[in-house]
Formats: C-alpha cells, structure tokens, sequence
C-alpha cells in the first residue's frame, strides 16, 4: 500500500506543481473543474445517491455552480461565500475535534449532505482561482498553499507516528493524534518561514504570515476530519478508488477544501495577494 501511495505522489505532484506555474488561470479552471466533478461524483456516493441518473443529476448540478460562479459572481460574492466557509469551516472543526460520541451509519439519501457538499467544493474551487488570477504571484501563492498542505500532512504523519498517543477524535478519525496535529503547524511554521525568506512578501508580517499559515493547517485538519465523518457515516473507507494507494479524490482533497477559502480570504486581509 505504502509503495502505491509514493508512486501516485511522485506522479502527480510534479503534474500539479507545473499546473499551478505554468497554467493560465482559465485553463486551470477547466482542469480542476474536471477533479471537482469527480469529487462532486464521491460526493454524491457519500450522500447515499445509488441511482446512476440522480449522481449525474448532482454533478450536472455542481457543474451548474461552477459555471455561474465564473462567469456572473462579482468578487466580492466571492468573496462573501469564502467568509461563509471560512466561519463554517473554523466552526465544524472545533465541533469534530470535540466530539466524544460514536458516529451511526446513516442510511437514506442525505440532502444536507449534497448542499453543503456542493458548497465546500465550488468555494474551494473558485478560491484557488481568485488567488491564482491575483497578479504575477498568485501561482507561487496558490503553489504555497498546496506545498503548505502537504508539509502539514507529512509533518502529522511523523510525528503521530513518533509521539502519537492520545487521539484527536477517537470517534471521527482514530488515526489522528494531538501529536501529528503538533507536528502538522510544525510544519506549517516552517513553510511560512520558507515562503517569508524565498519570496517577496511584501509589507506582510512574518507574525501575521505564521499566524495565517497554522489558522489554515488547523482547517485543513477539520476538512480532513469533515470527510472521515461523512464516511463512516455512509459506511464507506475511501470515498473512491480513483488514487492507487490514496483512495479516492476526496480522500486527497479534503484538507485542501477547507484550507483554500480560509488561505485565500487570509491572504487578501494581510496583504499578501495585494
């Protein structure tokens, strides 16, 4: 299992590395526009749509979504759906990580579900889009945020692995530890101050790039543990089997869809995609 994950890493981070540099903003529109329809896809599995005809119905629908949001929202309705999440996102995670009860399996389909599904991923979407169209450092900006997750994520997994003993929340993911959450804004320190000595920041604060970077680590674990509750609720291990050894794309995405809303509307309040 361990050598499917590193190979589908090596694969795919050079791809998304040279994506996020190289691609114009419209371009890269359409092809995370493609990996939102297939979470939109493992989205609707979660919320217990068996039929073939109502998952493309909801992927039509988010397809919609998407499609308005580029073409007719303003940005500052852009800007208004990312404090929408933002607040949500900061919410759901203390919720999560506070929660001391046993998750039930749900049966039936779960309207809610797809909402807010629909929601997370058109916000997230739309967010890595505005940072990436913001000027000539919005893709070195947009590159931070996903070197930034995957800092975190590898900093938890080794230090859960070192030092994890007293789990984060044992019912919604028994994986997770204090210790990897310790390790994860380890990590996003370091790459606040990676980002602070290899870019030019501007006026921005080194404080205030810290205090951003670790807000968007502990989202990004809400996002993590938002995913983990909505599969054991539907019964399900992975969300897909699309990512050898990594499941599906939601499994891969999920702290990605917490964080981008948070990063981008962050960054605009600091200055730092001004």
């Amino acid at each position: 299992m361990l050598w499917k994950r590193i190979i589908t890493a090596l694969v795919l981070i050079p791809v998304v590395v040279l994506g996020i540099l190289y691609l114009e903003t419209s371009m890269l529109a359409l092809v995370l526009g493609v990996i939102v329809l297939l979470g939109a896809y493992e989205m609707a599995r979660l919320a217990n749509l068996r039929e073939r005809s109502a998952q493309v119905g909801f992927i039509l629908a988010v397809a919609a979504l998407l499609w308005f949001i580029w073409w007719y929202l303003p940005p500052n309705g852009v800007e208004g759906l990312q404090w929408i999440m933002a607040i949500w996102w900061v919410l759901m995670t203390v919720v999560l990580v506070s929660r001391r009860s046993a998750l039930p399996r749900l049966p039936g389909r779960r309207p809610v579900v797809l909402l807010l599904g629909g929601l997370v991923l058109a916000t997230a979407w739309v967010s890595v889009l505005a940072l990436h169209g913001a000027g000539a450092a919005g893709p070195v900006l947009v590159l931070f945020l996903f070197v930034l997750i995957w800092v975190a994520d590898s900093g938890a997994y080794f230090a859960g692995r070192a030092f994890g003993k007293r789990k984060l929340s044992p019912h919604v993911s028994p994986g997770k530890t204090w210790a990897g959450a310790g390790g994860a804004v380890a990590g996003a320190i370091v790459s606040a101050l990676f980002l602070a000595a290899a870019a030019n920041v501007g006026q921005v604060s080194l404080p205030a790039l810290i205090g951003l970077s670790v807000l968007v680590t502990a989202v990004s674990i809400g996002g993590d543990l938002w995913e983990s509750r909505l599969k054991r609720e539907a019964g399900v291990k992975d969300s897909g089997t699309l990512l050898p050894g990594h499941g599906g794309v939601l499994d891969r995405v999920d702290s990605l869809l917490a964080a981008a809303p948070v990063f981008a509307l962050g960054a605009a309040l600091i200055g730092l995609s001004a």
